[in-house]
């Protein structure tokens, strides 16, 4: 730690929980969807989060849920800010005990934080296997995330964050590192391993950016689905929120910052659709952990200023953009966005292992906890030794 790296201890007010149960308490609900399913089953939520699983989310979250042990986790692990380009960076440092551990940055996106990482970040430091990789972490929060600082003004899209991260791990005396992200931690990831190869050792990533208009001839099977789930995903009514935060953050902000039951609903309706499960996403992610996300954006008042990072950078990665650098990509069946490896290679020029998990979604880290360390650490280790 130094003088440009503060120590940072999460402590919400008293106040500030009872507010919220005084809210959670006082919401006033709609009517229940008119799709009329049985249970269990996907389509049961045709029209967004079922009232009934909301109801039940909403109780338990203001009478049982605790976000004190949240808030003590992340101190256990250990919480930092430092500035970079005028905005105070908050991120989670866990430094391995290891002499041989690599320096690795963790990028989550939207609605993710860094919730996704609090059960896997001891492991990839000191894992219990003594041949396997360690890694010394860093998990910032992007900027309008978390604890990180709400930016004033325009222009903290994907190629300034990486950037930042560029600068966070120098601050860190890591001049070179391994990066790994998914969501728009993926984007990042990618313009790390383009504009900064200098620094960055390798990638890994979960969301793999192919360069547009390209052809599906010569496309397996398998491989023309993927482009065309991918497409109807981007094309049609499921990206609507991506749409609506990119165009109109201020205006679905105010309700995300107000309410917490909307909040709620927003975030809690992408876990349901982007996760392998066949009726919510709670058959693979405990409330406790979906609730410590939300809870985060709520007590942080980060509803609006994380949903601008779609109007600063949505489909704006360069295509032009190439990654030289050793990566490694992962394929996860359930994804809303998944790239044919011909697609991928365009782009990731040196892929040096490339794997379709059997289990999984949007959230890996938190759906197969076990199987996301084992397969980034097995990636991050190939493109560390494709590395001159």
């Amino acid at each position: 730690m130094t003088s440009d790296v503060q120590a940072f201890e999460a402590h919400s007010t008293d106040a500030d929980l009872d507010d919220l149960r005084a809210r959670l308490a006082a919401a006033r609900l709609p009517e229940a969807e008119t799709v009329h399913r049985a249970a269990p089953g996907p389509a049961r939520w045709d029209q967004g989060v079922p009232l009934a699983d909301l109801v039940d989310v909403v109780n338990y979250w203001r009478t049982g849920y605790d976000w004190r042990s949240f808030e003590k986790r992340l101190n256990e692990i250990g919480q930092f800010r430092t500035t970079i380009d005028g905005l105070a960076i908050h991120f989670l440092h866990r430094r391995s005990t290891r002499a041989d551990a690599t320096p690795l940055i963790l990028t989550h996106g939207w609605p993710g934080s860094i919730a996704e990482f609090v059960d896997v970040i001891d492991e990839l430091a000191d894992p219990q296997d003594a041949d396997a990789a360690a890694f010394h972490v860093v998990a910032p929060s992007l900027p309008g995330f978390g604890y990180s600082d709400k930016p004033t003004t325009t222009g903290w899209g994907i190629e300034k964050i990486a950037a930042a991260w560029v600068e966070l791990m120098g601050t860190l005396g890591y001049g070179k590192f391994v990066a790994h992200g998914g969501d728009w931690g993926g984007v990042i990831t990618t313009v790390l391993g383009g504009r900064f190869p200098e620094h960055v050792l390798g990638i890994h990533t979960t969301t793999a950016q192919a360069p547009p208009g390209l052809t599906t001839d010569g496309l397996t099977k398998a491989e023309r689905a993927w482009a065309e789930e991918t497409s109807a995903f981007w094309g049609g009514p499921r990206a609507a929120y991506a749409k609506q935060q990119a165009s109109r953050p201020q205006t679905i902000g105010y309700s995300l910052v107000d309410s917490p039951v909307g909040l709620l609903a927003w975030i809690l309706d992408k876990f349901a659709e982007w996760t392998d499960t066949e009726d919510g996403p709670f058959e693979t992610i405990s409330r406790d952990r979906i609730l410590d996300d939300v809870t985060l954006y709520w007590l942080t008042r980060t509803g609006a200023s994380a949903a601008r990072i779609y109007y600063e950078s949505h489909l704006s990665l360069d295509p032009e953009l190439r990654v030289d650098v050793p990566s490694a990509i992962t394929m996860y069946p359930r994804d809303v966005e998944k790239s044919p490896r011909p697609w991928a290679q365009e782009r990731y020029r040196q892929i040096v292992r490339w794997r379709t998990a059997e289990a999984g979604g949007h959230f890996p880290s938190l759906e197969v906890p076990g199987y996301w360390v084992k397969d980034l650490r097995e990636g991050l280790a190939a493109v560390l030794a494709a590395h001159p």
